[in-house]
This record gives structure tokens, sequence and C-alpha cells, in this order.
């Protein structure tokens, strides 16, 4: 397999304008083919959602999930460009999942560039200590950071998230197919998550699995 390179990804960005990280990972699915790699964005719609991307969506809904007899609350903007997509059952289907993708599996944050600047450099002080305290070789620490880094933004950030009725793809994926099918950029504004008792001491508890299971997975 070719190594995969940054001007690689470059390029293909600058043939497709699909995602840096979508980019990345069709070049790593096609074994470093440049032709291949854009016949594979195209197959996903990526291509087309990236060019969608810069186009303003103002209109959409607010849509609110409870889950486990008021256990946890989610409420979630997704916008969109008309209001006639907004009214669509399929629209309306993809934020019904994304509520529930927020309430099963913790999202802080909508993307990366949300994340403060202080809890990234927070959270790489303590997996720079944490390397380090493994015994890691100083020379290999920073790329093992880096590494953990990208680990915690798939944790915390709603579209680098794996989506939960099919990890090989991410939320975000998921959003661009439907910017593909629908024909409009869609966006995720804003969100917020409550779970009752949060910060009062208590057993942990899988909310996940019960979020899959009341959705019959």
């Amino acid at each position: 397999m070719a190594q995969i390179t940054s001007q690689m990804v470059k390029e293909l960005r600058e043939r497709t304008q699909a995602g840096m990280m979508d980019c990345k990972r069709a070049l790593e699915a096609t074994g470093g083919d440049m032709e291949k790699a854009i016949d594979y964005l195209r197959e996903k719609g990526l291509a087309q959602a990236a060019k969608k991307a810069a186009r303003v969506a103002a209109e959409g809904i607010v849509d609110a999930y409870i889950h486990g007899d008021g256990r946890i609350g989610v409420l979630v903007e997704v916008n969109c460009e008309t209001d006639f997509v907004a009214k669509t059952e399929e629209f309306r289907e993809l934020v019904r999942e994304i509520a529930m993708q927020i309430a099963a599996m913790k999202a802080e944050y909508v993307d990366r560039s949300d994340v403060p600047q202080a809890v990234i450099e927070r959270e790489r002080e303590v997996q720079r200590t944490r390397a380090l305290n493994e015994g890691k070789p100083e020379h290999v620490v920073d790329k093992i950071v880096e590494g953990r880094l990208e680990k915690f933004f798939q944790e915390v950030c709603l579209l680098e998230q794996p989506y939960m009725r099919d990890p090989d793809k991410t939320v975000r994926d998921l959003i661009n197919e439907k910017i593909a099918s629908m024909g409009e950029n869609i966006r995720v504004r804003r969100f917020v998550r409550f779970e009752r008792g949060e910060g009062i001491e208590r057993p942990a508890e899988d909310f996940a699995k019960e979020v899959m299971a009341q959705m019959g997975q």
C-alpha cells in the first residue's frame, strides 16, 4: 500500500473540494490511487457535499429528544437551505438521528473547531504526561500525543464520532450522504445535552446501550 502523504491529500482536496479527512480516508481505502479515490468520494457523495458546504443554510428545525423516562434530554438545531427540505420526512429523520447520537454518545462539541484551545492544550498535556509515565521514549512522545488527541476529538466532537448505527462511518459521513441525496447544504449549528443528576456522584450507567436498546438494535 502506498504511503499517504499530505501532498496527496491536498491534491485530492483541490480536485474534489471534499474535506481533508474524507480525502485521507478515500486515499487509504483505495491504496493511494488518486483516480480511484476520486471515484470513491463521488460514489459516497462527498465531493458534491463539499461543493454545497459554502452555501447558506438558514432554514431547518430545532428538535428535542427525551430518553429513559426523562433521564437524558437533547435539544439540537440543524439547518438546511430551504423550508421545503426542512419539512421533509428525510430531513426530520436525520435530525432525530443526530439528537439520539448526542444522547447516546455524549458529544460535547459539534466540530473540533469548536473545542476551546485551552481544552486542547490541557488534553495534550495530560496525554504527554501519561505517555512519559508509561515509559514511552521521548522521541516518539509527541507522535503518540497527537494520535491520542485525534482519538479525543473523535470522542467529544459530534461530526467525528462513529455513527451509532454504522461505526464504519462518521456522523459527518451520514450528513454528507444526506446533503448529496437532498441537494442542499445541511449543518448542525448547536446542541445542548442534559443528563439527570449530572454532576451528582452516582453509579455510572451505559446510556449508549440503553438508547440502542430503545431503538431495537
